[in-house]
């Protein structure tokens, strides 16, 4: 998957200005696709250079200009080529889990921290997945949004980021107290 995809389904929800989409990759589309500021500007100049966005300038007073952007009927295609196109797997790389990997042969305490922070930020993603779960649901239960919501995609991903950030919390949980208990038990305490 490429940057240009992430953005373009970002687009399917409307009209959005770059720090709009930014704002959309921080709280949901992160799950999946991580991009800084940077590199959504730049793929935003390359999508309406290709004719897959529309930009239009929105002059503003008191503030500065800014533009916003559509997804075109080419957008349009080009997703739809990306989601008719065969998936690869996906596969962890992770520099904790190596750090894990090699902690038998290190002090733990800092991996330890690490894992600590990890299940604290985990938690953290966990409380924002669910308040956004909750806004894109409105009134319905989950069972009935995702019976006849109209955009069940964004909710299905958030979904999808929740369970990972359970699963996330619970292995550094797990795995923190379990060297925490070896250590102690190594030391005679």
């Amino acid at each position: 998957m490429a940057l240009r995809h992430a953005v373009l389904a970002a687009l399917l929800d409307g009209e959005h200005s770059g720090y709009e989409l930014t704002k959309i990759f921080d709280i949901s589309v992160s799950n999946f696709w991580h991009a800084v500021p940077q590199q959504i500007y730049a793929e935003l100049t390359r999508l309406e250079r290709a004719g897959l966005i529309e930009g239009r300038q929105v002059i503003q007073h008191d503030r500065p200009n800014k533009r916003l952007f559509t997804i075109t009927e080419a957008g349009l295609a080009e997703l739809q080529d990306f989601a008719d196109a065969a998936s690869k797997p996906s596969f962890i790389r992770d520099d904790l889990l190596v750090k894990v990997q090699a902690v038998d042969g290190l002090d733990p305490a800092p991996v330890i921290a690490q894992l600590d922070e990890r299940a604290a930020q985990a938690r953290g993603r966990i409380e924002l997945f669910t308040r956004i779960l909750v806004r894109l649901r409105g009134p319905l239960d989950e069972e009935e949004f995702l019976a006849r919501g109209e955009r069940v995609g964004p909710y299905l991903t958030c979904l999808r980021g929740l369970r990972f950030e359970h699963e996330n919390r619970d292995w550094c949980t797990g795995t923190a107290a379990l060297l925490r208990a070896r250590t102690r038990e190594s030391q005679g305490t």
